[in-house]
C-alpha cells in the first residue's frame, strides 16, 4: 500500500494555473432548475479570506452521482457535479448549479465542499446540508453534536442556497476526514 503525498500550503500559483472558463458554472446561469449556491470564507477573526479557492462535488436534481467525463468542459448541458470558484477581495464566492437529490434512502441531500486556502497544510472537506425535514434522518448529521449541526446546513434564499464557511473560530466550520486523509 502506498502512503499519500503530503500535503503542502497553496501558493499565490493557483489563481493563475487552475481557473477555466465556467468553471462556477455547473450549469448555465438562468437555464431551467438552476440555482445559485454561495457564501463567505471567513479566518479565525472573521476576516474574509480574499484568496481561497473551493470546489465543489454533489449528485443531480434525482440523486444520481454523474460519471461522465470531461469535467472541465462545459458544454452547456452535461452535468458533470463538479465546480470550481475562488473567493473575491470580500471573501465570497458562487456557482450555479441544481439543488442535488438525496444519493441513498434516508440521506439528506448535501454538496461536498473542498477549501484550499493559504496557510492551510491540506484541503478542507465539508458538507453543505440543503435545509428542511429531511435532515432530521441523516445518520451522518445526526451522529454529530447538536449545537454543531448547523454549520453544515445551507440557508435557502430567493435565488439559491447561502453556506458561509468559517475556517476557525466560535463558529467554525465542522470538516470532514475521510479513512486514508491526514490532517
Amino acid at each position: 500500500m502506498l502512503t499519500a503525498t503530503p500535503g503542502q500550503t497553496v501558493g499565490p500559483f493557483f489563481g493563475y494555473a487552475l481557473p477555466f472558463d465556467r468553471g462556477s458554472e455547473l450549469v448555465p446561469p438562468g437555464s431551467p432548475g438552476a440555482i445559485r449556491f454561495h457564501g463567505v470564507v471567513t479566518d479565525g477573526d472573521g476576516n474574509p479570506v480574499p484568496d481561497a479557492l473551493l470546489e465543489i462535488w454533489q449528485a443531480d436534481a434525482d440523486g444520481t452521482v454523474p460519471t461522465a467525463s470531461g469535467a472541465l468542459h462545459r458544454d452547456g448541458w452535461t452535468f458533470t457535479g463538479w465546480g470550481r470558484a475562488a473567493t473575491d477581495d470580500e471573501g465570497h464566492y458562487s456557482f450555479s448549479t441544481v439543488p442535488p437529490g438525496a444519493t441513498e434512502t434516508g440521506a439528506a441531500p448535501f454538496i461536498l465542499v473542498t477549501v484550499f486556502a493559504r496557510g492551510l497544510l491540506n484541503r478542507l472537506f465539508t458538507r453543505a446540508y440543503l435545509p428542511g425535514d429531511h435532515l432530521e434522518g441523516d445518520p451522518w448529521l445526526a451522529s454529530l453534536p447538536a449545537d454543531r449541526r448547523d454549520t453544515l446546513i445551507a440557508t435557502r434564499e430567493r435565488d439559491g442556497l447561502r453556506f458561509d464557511v468559517s475556517l476557525q473560530g466560535p463558529n467554525e466550520t465542522v470538516f470532514l476526514r475521510y479513512p486514508g486523509h491526514r490532517a
